[in-house]
């Protein structure tokens, strides 16, 4: 699937729905519970989460690949976890302010 900024994917088995941050250039394959994530329009619930993948997703929360080339925003949150290409996408950790002294 190519993503770009801004798009919507919805999980197809689970209640998972993602903003597309940043993304690499090319196809990406990206799923949710072990299940391809689709379209908003598109996507129909079919199917349950696979058991090694049913960490689940936090509402309002970033996730990255392992290089930093993609970073979704969770924007509904499920049962099922997100990876790309069979690797799991990691939460993104908020960056420490500066010390103010």
């Amino acid at each position: 699937m190519d993503l770009k900024p801004g798009s919507r994917l919805k999980s197809s088995v689970c209640d998972t729905e993602l903003v597309i941050v940043k993304a690499p250039s090319g196809d990406v394959d990206i799923t949710c519970g072990g299940a391809p994530m689709a379209d908003p329009a598109d996507a129909e619930r079919n199917g349950e989460v696979a058991a090694d993948a049913c960490g689940g997703t936090a509402l309002g929360k970033r996730y990255v690949d392992e290089d930093g080339a993609l970073e979704v925003l969770c924007t509904k949150p499920g049962d099922g976890s997100l990876a790309v290409g069979g690797t799991p996408l990691s939460l993104k950790e908020a960056k420490p302010l500066p010390a103010s002294d």
